[in-house]
C-alpha cells in the first residue's frame, strides 16, 4: 500500500459562521491536533489549516482515517461528534485533494476571491506542521510549490490587484487620505460584522491610533484588547466623532447618527468620513459642510466590485499556472513512490557485488582489487540503469505499482532496509 493526500473542510460553503466559530482553532489547537492525530493513528504528514472562514485537515496515509479525525476533533473542542459530521465535506481522492490545497491557499476557494489573507495563513499552518515535525517529504515539495505558484500569480496575473472586499476597500479609500494626514485618529462606529472586519483589516497593516465604539461596550473592548487598540464608552460617540480625524460607521440606526448638528463644533482641520452602515448612519448633506469627505456604501461597495472582476477576469490565467505545478508536482509525486523501491534495488545489488567480491580479494593485490572495485561499481550502476528508468517511465504511465511488486519478487527486496 502507498500513501494517498486526502483532505477534511467545513467552511463558509457549508457551514454558518456559527457552526464554524464553534469549531475553529487557535494556533495551540491546530499543534494539539496534530500531536493527537499522529499518536492516535500514527499518520506522520499533517497540515491544519483554520481560519474564520475554514477549519481544515490535510493529511497523507494510506488509510482513511477523515470520519476519526473529525471525531477526535470533536473531543478536543467537547462537541457532539456526530452533530458536527454532516458540515464536513471529504476529499478522499489524492490529486482531487492536492488540486483543492492549491485552490485554497491561491484563494480561488475563498469567500471573497483572490482573498489576501490566504496565502499567509497558510504559511502560518505549514510552520506549525513544521514545528511538530509533521511535514515530511511530501507536504515539503507540495507547500513549497504552492508558494511558488503563488508567487507567479503574483507577478503575471491581475488576481491580487485591487480591494475586493468591503473592508479592504474601506481602508484603501482610507490609505488614500493618509498623505494628507500625520498620525491619524481614526474612530471605528459598530463591532457587529463589518466592523470587525474593518478593525481587522487595520491591525493587518499596523495601524495603531484606533478607538473603537459600540452600543454593546464589553464587545467593542474585547476586539479592541484582542487587537491593541483602545475601546470608548458609546455615550460619548459625538465627542469622539469631533476629536476624530477618520470616522468609519457601521451601526445601525434608524436615524443618522452623524448630522450637520453634529458636526458644527468641529475643528477645521478636514475630517473625513466613511459610511457602512444600512439604513445609512451619516446624514448625506454632511458633505455640504467645509472641511468634510464622506463616502457611503455604495462608492465603497463599487470599488470592491471593480477589483472582484479584475480578479474573476484573472481566474483563467490563475488555473493554468496552477495545472502546470500541478503536473510538476505530480511528476514528482510518483517518483517519490518508487524511490524507496529504487534505493531498496541499489542495495540488494550492491550487496550481491560485496558478496562475490569478498569471494575473490583474498586471492588479489591491492592494486588488483581496486580496480576490481571500480569494475564491479560501473557494471553495478549500468545493471540499475534501465531499470529505474524503467520504474521512473511506469510512474508517468500510473503503472508503478504493478513494476515495483515485479522487482520485490525478483530481488526479495521487503527484506531490504532503505
Amino acid at each position: 500500500m502507498y500513501g494517498h493526500f486526502k483532505a477534511i473542510t467545513i467552511s463558509h460553503k457549508n457551514a454558518s459562521l456559527n457552526i464554524r466559530e464553534q469549531i475553529a482553532l487557535n494556533e495551540e489547537e491546530c499543534k494539539n491536533l496534530m500531536l493527537k492525530i499522529r499518536e492516535t493513528f500514527e499518520v506522520s504528514e499533517t497540515l491544519v489549516l483554520s481560519t474564520c472562514n475554514r477549519t481544515e485537515i490535510y493529511y497523507y496515509s494510506e488509510n482513511n482515517i477523515s470520519e476519526e479525525i473529525i471525531r477526535l476533533l470533536a473531543s478536543l473542542k467537547v462537541l457532539n461528534s456526530n452533530e458536527i459530521l454532516p458540515y464536513f465535506d471529504f476529499i478522499n481522492d489524492h490529486n482531487e485533494a492536492v488540486n483543492y490545497l492549491f485552490e485554497v491557499a491561491i484563494g480561488l476557494q475563498s469567500q471573497v476571491v483572490g482573498d489576501l489573507q490566504i496565502p499567509n495563513q497558510v504559511k502560518h499552518a505549514y510552520q506549525w506542521s513544521a514545528d511538530m515535525q509533521m511535514a515530511g517529504p511530501f507536504l515539503h515539495r507540495l507547500l513549497h510549490t504552492i508558494f511558488f505558484t503563488n508567487k507567479r500569480v503574483v507577478q503575471e496575473t491581475g488576481f491580487r490587484d485591487g480591494a475586493a472586499s468591503t473592508s479592504y476597500a474601506t481602508v484603501e479609500v482610507l490609505e488614500s487620505f493618509l498623505p494628507l494626514l500625520t498620525n491619524p485618529k481614526i474612530l471605528v462606529i459598530g463591532s457587529g460584522e463589518i466592523g470587525e472586519d474593518v478593525c481587522r483589516t487595520l491591525a493587518d497593516k499596523n495601524y495603531q491610533n484606533i478607538t473603537i465604539t459600540n452600543r454593546t461596550t464589553a464587545k467593542a473592548e474585547a476586539l479592541a484588547q484582542e487587537l491593541g487598540f483602545r475601546a470608548s464608552d458609546f455615550q460619548t460617540v459625538h465627542e469622539q466623532i469631533l476629536a476624530a480625524d477618520i470616522v468609519i460607521s457601521s451601526v445601525r440606526v434608524e436615524e443618522p447618527l452623524i448630522t450637520k448638528n453634529t458636526l458644527k463644533k468641529k475643528s477645521l482641520a478636514v475630517k473625513y468620513l466613511i459610511d457602512l452602515s444600512v439604513p445609512r448612519s451619516i446624514s448625506p448633506d454632511v458633505e455640504e459642510l467645509t472641511g468634510i469627505v464622506s463616502y457611503d456604501l455604495d462608492e465603497i461597495q463599487r470599488r470592491a466590485n471593480e477589483a472582484l472582476q479584475r480578479r474573476m477576469d484573472s481566474v483563467p490565467q490563475v488555473r493554468s499556472l496552477i495545472s502546470d505545478a500541478l503536473v510538476e508536482f505530480n511528476n514528482w509525486s510518483q517518483e517519490m513512490i518508487v524511490s524507496p523501491t529504487i534505493q531498496k534495488l541499489k542495495g540488494a545489488l550492491e550487496q550481491i557485488r560485496k558478496e562475490e567480491m569478498a569471494r575473490f580479494l583474498k586471492d588479489l593485490s591491492a592494486e588488483e582489487a581496486e580496480k576490481m572495485e571500480k569494475i564491479t561499481a560501473s557494471m553495478m550502476q549500468k545493471v540499475i540503469k534501465l531499470p529505474v528508468l524503467q520504474l521512473k517511465a511506469a510512474c508517468k504511465r500510473g503503472e508503478a505499482e504493478t513494476l515495483i511488486d515485479v522487482l520485490n519478487d525478483l530481488f526479495n527486496l521487503e527484506k531490504q532496509t532503505v
